[in-house]
């Protein structure tokens, strides 16, 4: 008996000798991005800083004078070895973001979380990738999964699937399956009801099961074109919800073309995409492009059977030369909810939400680099908005940054910038008289206007 035992632990530690995986974790990096800076509207009501784009559209329109936010991405890199095999690159990431409702929130100020301060934590996941050296992928946990951005809208289109859930990829084909829910659905996710934990009610995003499929096809030129895929369910609510709600479903379908261009400088493109969403998977809204969050009323039957959404995006870099650079965008949206009025109709709380919505946004940027460390920014936007029946809201926007590039690269990529920014904006009758911006919420004016110095940065 004595033999055997020796016997048993001799191999089982022959075998861990061949097994043994070591963790290295000597690889720890901190990234960061935010924007911060002072500014005022030279001819608003007590100075007040207001951003100037049109209401339901975020930063569609140019974000030269958004509020401040900070992240801070800290992450380990680490390389399990396993003995004869090839290794595994694994990375755990989280994000912390923070920003505030009512303005400033850092240095001699005293902010409380209540309707001020606000604590995000968007990331937290794992990621492994090529599997023992293999074409394998796959990670787990909440990230900002995000491809191709218009930068200067900040306007993440076509395929930003940041939300909770996992997924795997095998070369140039990914699945995902993701659950996206949330405590803080304010105007932007109408499709919501109230539940209670520990004793308080709150609201809260109805949770679905999104599963997606993406496949690019790469070409010897480096075109892309990339198939994008969706289900959407969600199923009938529990006995706990005060609304009861029918199971529901959606489907999502689009492609997207990416194409370098050469020109005298490199980094130049042209990237189209169209997507089409039907059912609860019509979303998304105020400069926002989640499938998931559903848009408009629902039918008479509480399911949202004819809604969708419409979705094309034009998007181009032109790096002309060593002194000039453009770069162009637009977007058209048009939506509907499941009710079948064109206007407004009622929502599962009661509320009066607007069924169909047309958004058309087109905007540029200009990039004279003086010298290698000061530039000078140019930007131009149109916005159009029309909700329901109304008549069309509108803004032309124009913004004149010189900047500092303290990087001292020709780039339209080269960060931190310390940008000197003077932004008007003229919006139409109909945006002037129903406050189409948060700017004209305290300033009904034809023109509005923003003075100040901001910078923004990403290192990572």
């Amino acid at each position: 008996m004595k033999k055997t035992v020796a016997t048993f632990l001799l191999s089982f530690s022959a075998m861990l000798s061949y097994s043994q995986v070591v963790i290295t974790n000597s690889n720890f990096s901190m990234g960061t991005t935010g924007r911060i800076g002072v500014g005022l509207s030279p001819n608003g009501e007590g100075n007040q800083w207001r951003p100037l784009n049109l209401s339901g559209q975020g930063s569609l329109g140019g974000r030269m004078e958004q509020t401040d936010y900070i992240d801070i991405l800290p992450a380990f890199h680490f390389t399990p070895k396993l003995v004869g095999k090839e290794s595994t690159n694994v990375t755990f990431q989280m994000r912390l973001g923070m920003y505030s409702n009512n303005g400033q929130f850092i240095g001699n100020t005293s902010t409380q979380t209540k309707n001020g301060l606000t604590f995000i934590l968007p990331e937290a996941y794992v990621e492994a990738t090529n599997i023992m050296g293999s074409k394998w992928s796959a990670w787990a946990g909440s990230r900002f999964r995000r491809y191709d951005d218009i930068h200067i809208s900040d306007y993440f289109y076509f395929d930003d699937h940041s939300s909770q859930g996992f997924g795997v990829s095998h070369k140039t084909t990914e699945l995902t399956m993701l659950m996206p829910a949330s405590s803080n659905t304010g105007s932007i996710y109408p499709y919501n009801y109230e539940v209670t934990v520990a004793g308080a009610t709150n609201a809260a995003i109805r949770q679905r099961m999104v599963w997606i499929g993406e496949h690019s096809f790469k070409f010897k030129n480096d075109n892309t074109i990339k198939l994008l895929g969706e289900f959407h369910y969600a199923s009938a609510s529990s006995n706990e919800a005060s609304i009861k709600y029918a199971s529901d479903n959606g489907f999502v379908a689009g492609i997207k073309y990416n194409s370098p261009f050469k020109t005298a400088m490199p980094g130049s493109f042209n990237q189209i995409s169209a997507r089409y969403g039907t059912g609860i998977a019509n979303g998304g809204d105020n400069g926002n492009t989640f499938t998931w969050a559903t848009y408009g009323a629902p039918d008479a039957a509480g399911k949202y059977n004819g809604a969708y959404s419409f979705t094309m995006v034009e998007h181009f870099l032109l790096n002309i030369s060593k002194k000039f650079s453009i770069n162009g965008y637009g977007v058209f949206t048009r939506s509907k909810g499941g009710s079948s009025s064109t206007d407004k109709d009622t929502y599962f709380d009661g509320t009066q939400l607007y069924n169909q919505k047309t958004d058309l946004v087109v905007g540029m940027r200009n990039f004279y680099y003086v010298t290698d460390w000061f530039h000078i920014l140019q930007e131009l936007h149109y916005a159009v908005r029309k909700d329901g029946d109304n008549p069309e809201a509108s803004m032309w926007k124009f913004s004149l940054a010189p900047t500092i590039v303290p990087l001292g690269q020709r780039d339209p990529w080269s960060r931190p910038h310390i940008r000197l920014v003077y932004t008007v904006a003229r919006y139409n009758d109909f945006a002037r008289d129903h406050n189409y911006s948060s700017f004209l919420l305290v300033n009904q004016k034809r023109w509005g206007s923003y003075l100040g110095v901001k910078t923004e940065w990403w290192l990572f």
